[in-house]
């Protein structure tokens, strides 16, 4: 599998920042930074982080299924997450991910025909403090109101 010269790059500096032995400690950083490249985590590239950090790829695949920011199947270019957990919840987070559904006319992962936005209702972004949250991509949104919400899908909408 072949990667973009900057992603080669940042991942030979994450293996170095770890102890010889402790590569696999690598693992999630490195599918993140090749989910954001290529997309979604793949079977070839379970095969290929496997064969650079000497992992089986069954160990690998675990570790994708594990965590729900790794996915196996592309995302909008905006990838919404609205939390719906107890803090979000008992302040609008699920109304708020019904808006969002109703708003772009899909349902929980499922991406616009477009593929400007996906939603995905998710447990926690570990930001209860400021329920209703949201993330778009790596971006955390507080306190979030349907009305927010509008304007800030218009905004990205705008940008394309």
């Amino acid at each position: 599998m072949t990667f973009s010269p900057e992603l080669e790059a940042r991942f030979e500096k994450l293996l170095k920042s770890y102890p010889e032995g402790r590569e696999s400690s690598a693992l999630v950083p490195m599918l993140l930074y090749a989910q954001d490249e290529i997309g979604a985590v793949t079977p070839e590239l379970v095969e290929e982080v496997a064969r650079r950090l000497r992992l089986t790829p069954a160990a690998v695949e675990s570790v994708v299924s594990y965590y729900s920011m790794l996915r196996k199947h592309p995302v909008g270019k905006y990838h919404i997450q609205i939390c719906t957990n107890i803090s979000c919840q008992l302040t609008g987070g699920e109304e708020l991910f019904e808006h969002a559904c109703r708003k772009l006319g899909i349902g929980n992962r499922e991406v616009t025909p477009d593929g400007l936005f996906s939603i995905e209702e998710v447990e926690c972004l570990g930001a209860c403090s400021w329920a209703p949250a949201i993330e778009v991509n790596y971006d955390y949104h507080h306190k979030v109101t349907p009305e927010a919400l509008d304007r800030l899908i218009d905004s990205l909408r705008k940008l394309h």
